[in-house]
């Protein structure tokens, strides 16, 4: 009965390691997480509702929020744009148009972008619920 013990540490901590990895490709890449878990449908709606809300923040002229911020809520938005994965470093790549937050319309931007990070993030939480195997 001893002998059981290792083999099943092993396989929980197999199982943890792979729900991280699950949860780390679905920040880098929004569904990578479910696309490795094979939840196919999954994978291609947070694609493209995260693609979508941050592409049309990005054509709003939206402002990401940097990681310097005295302001609270600057932080938050700092960490919601941050979880949108490769999103978030699009615009810097590509060398999109600076923010304009003066008008209305790249003020929707800003909150796109933040709500393209949260989707993401919820997305994350749940390829590493369903690689851990405590959702099905």
């Amino acid at each position: 009965m001893a002998t059981d013990t290792p083999v099943v540490q092993k396989s929980a901590d197999r199982l943890a390691a792979e729900a991280l990895l699950a949860a780390i490709a679905a920040w880098a890449v929004p569904g990578l997480g479910h696309l490795i878990l094979r939840r196919w449908g999954r994978a291609i709606f947070l694609f493209l509702a995260v693609g979508g809300l941050a592409l049309t923040g990005f054509a709003m002229r939206g402002q990401l929020f940097g990681r310097q911020s005295n302001d609270p809520f600057g932080a938050l938005g700092f960490l919601a744009d941050a979880c949108a994965g490769a999103f978030y470093f699009l615009p810097r790549f590509f060398h999109m148009a600076a923010p304009d937050v003066s008008r209305a319309a790249g003020d929707y931007g800003t909150r796109f972008l933040a709500a393209a990070g949260v989707v993401n993030l919820l997305g994350m939480v749940d390829a590493y619920r369903i690689a851990s195997g405590r959702k099905h």
